[in-house]
């Protein structure tokens, strides 16, 4: 009989789910941190005035929405998932410290 419900997650599931999402998710706040940090240390050579602040505020945004995140997943009676269109930015995010990182490093900056 179809009761049009998804079926009971098995109980190690939320086990899992929870080994996978914690490193993830501390990966994710450790790189929006480090992109502030990055952008604090930045020249206009690397990038300018407007782009630092957009991008500053897109970290903080982001470790905002992270911070929303656990803590609804901490609320949640049984084991939760964050959708792909959350996380997504999230890595296209890290992708962008990783390319700042990289800018200031060719112009001999190394915070």
């Amino acid at each position: 009989m179809d009761t049009g419900l998804p079926p009971p997650i098995p109980d190690d599931a939320g086990e899992l789910l929870d080994r996978v999402l914690a490193p993830l998710l501390q990966d994710f706040e450790d790189s929006f941190a480090r992109g502030l940090v990055l952008v604090q240390h930045c020249p206009d050579r690397v990038m300018d005035a407007p782009s630092r602040e957009r991008f500053r505020q897109r970290l903080e945004q982001a470790s905002a929405q992270l911070a929303a995140a656990r803590a609804l997943r901490s609320a949640a009676p049984t084991p939760m998932a964050l959708d792909m269109d959350l996380i997504r930015p999230w890595h296209e995010l890290v992708v962008d410290v990783w390319g700042l990182s990289a800018a200031l490093r060719a112009v001999g900056i190394r915070p």
